[in-house]
């Protein structure tokens, strides 16, 4: 039988949550000062071109990254059922599909990014200043792109089965690391943008080697024998299922913000930067929403495995008060201290005014932002990833590239292309609430609620 000190199936419903939710908003927290000390120090020690070349990279990141750690997403879901159900031969099966996936797909991404990062600038309308930098960063963060798959993968394994905590002590150790070799590398000896990258990535490295060492040396039916790393058909078929959807909602929603990404690219290096440094603010600002997402899918998917269906329902509850809350709380703070927080990155006048402007308009909708990834979260761990996958496509993709499309070409005011967030997550936001009014999940007949 697995371990049974991280089933998320018994105990109070808040306090496993919160126990499982809180490492992850830590993880979550140390990961986003990946990208947050790159452009604090490239913006301090090298100048606003730079800032700009970082600040500008989440958008494409997550395009190129998103299908494949969408993958990572259904492959967590697909454990947690198991894990919650018992069933430890498919729980073995499973996880030895997804690390071979994870090894194939990080050697894609690896290919793909470094061949085709100049092309994907020059459509994101990068501005020429800007190129050289911007190149050179995704370049070098893109030759580490297997790490990255590897620690999400292995971190996803270790989340389905109820442990949050040491994906986050990984993250802790990785990003102090990450701190340390920016400094030595930009501000001590003046290696340029590419060196932020390349200290990234080695600290990405350090939490994958971590996380697949806690797995190789676990003594329960989620630990990794490499002799036994291989492609299980029918498990592959799975995991794809659940996971694709995910997956192309995250790229395709970075499809949509790479286009966001290029009509602020047509005011400027200046806005560029002001709003890249808003940007990583609004990243740290999310966190709560990212980790009750995940903790939603976790928790709902082991207690269904279970046949838990009154916690199901508690859980579900408790993660859409509780996360926009929180979300909105942060949204409050960052409106009223926006000045100070963007002038961290850059104490040019121009660009602190784009990053506050930013942030004073879309700051105070974090919870509707925050009350559809639940939504989607809830909806993954009931194994229904496509509709969130389609709400967000529609809303998210296409009504925010139309709503952009027309209103910039009519009023060419950068506010216009600020407004594009709020409007989407409301509407999002309305359509979950409808369809899980609906589809709230209750026990089969013959099944104890």
């Amino acid at each position: 039988m697995s371990d049974s000190k991280n089933l998320l199936t018994v105990g109070s419903v808040p306090k496993k949550m919160l126990y499982f939710a809180i490492p992850i908003f830590f993880s979550n927290l140390f990961q986003q000062l990946y990208n947050a000390v790159d452009s604090l120090i490239v913006g301090n020690f090298i100048g606003e071109e730079a800032l700009a070349a970082v600040g500008s990279s989440s958008s494409l990141i997550m395009l190129l990254t998103g299908l494949i750690n969408g993958v990572g997403l259904g492959a967590g879901v697909l454990i947690a059922r198991f894990f919650g159900a018992g069933d430890d031969k498919s729980i073995e099966r499973a996880v030895h599909t997804t690390v071979a996936f994870g090894l194939v797909a990080g050697t894609a991404l690896t290919a793909i990014g470094v061949v085709f990062s100049p092309q994907i600038l020059q459509l994101m309308g990068t501005p020429e200043e800007v190129m050289p930098n911007s190149v050179l960063y995704f370049r070098v963060y893109f030759c580490g792109s297997i790490a990255v798959v590897l620690y999400n993968f292995g971190a996803s394994i270790l989340q389905s089965v109820g442990d949050s905590r040491s994906p986050m002590k990984y993250l802790i150790t990785a990003s102090l690391t990450n701190v340390v070799l920016d400094l030595l590398f930009v501000a001590v000896f003046h290696m340029g943008v590419g060196s932020a990258a390349l200290a990234t990535i080695i600290s990405q490295a350090l939490s994958a080697f971590l996380a697949l060492f806690k797995l190789t040396r676990a003594k329960s039916s989620y630990r990794i024998n490499w002799r036994r790393v291989r492609f299980d058909g029918e498990m592959l078929r799975r995991v794809i299922t659940l996971g694709v959807p995910s997956g192309v909602q995250n790229s395709v929603i970075s499809l949509a913000n790479v286009i966001v990404q290029s009509n602020i690219n047509s005011f400027g290096a200046t806005a560029m930067a002001g709003v890249g440094a808003y940007y990583k603010i609004e990243g740290f600002a999310f966190l709560p929403v990212n980790c009750f997402a995940l903790a939603l899918s976790t928790f709902i998917s082991q207690n269904l495995g279970a046949q838990r269906y009154d916690r199901v329902r508690k859980g579900m509850r408790f993660g859409l008060i509780c996360s926009p809350l929180l979300a909105e709380t942060i949204g409050v703070l960052i409106f009223a201290f926006a000045p100070v927080l963007i002038g961290a990155f850059n104490n040019q006048p121009d660009v602190i005014q784009y990053g506050v402007d930013d942030a004073r308009t879309v700051a105070l909708f974090y919870c509707l932002v925050s009350f559809s990834h639940c939504c989607a979260g809830v909806l993954r761990g009931m194994g229904k990833p496509v509709v969130p996958m389609v709400i967000m496509l529609a809303v998210w993709c296409v009504i925010r590239i139309t709503y952009i499309t027309i209103a910039v070409s009519i009023f060419h005011d950068i506010h216009v292309v600020y407004w594009a967030y709020p409007l989407t997550w409301f509407i999002s936001s309305v359509l979950f609430a409808a369809f899980l009014w609906k589809h709230t999940p209750k026990a089969p007949e013959g099944v104890p609620a």
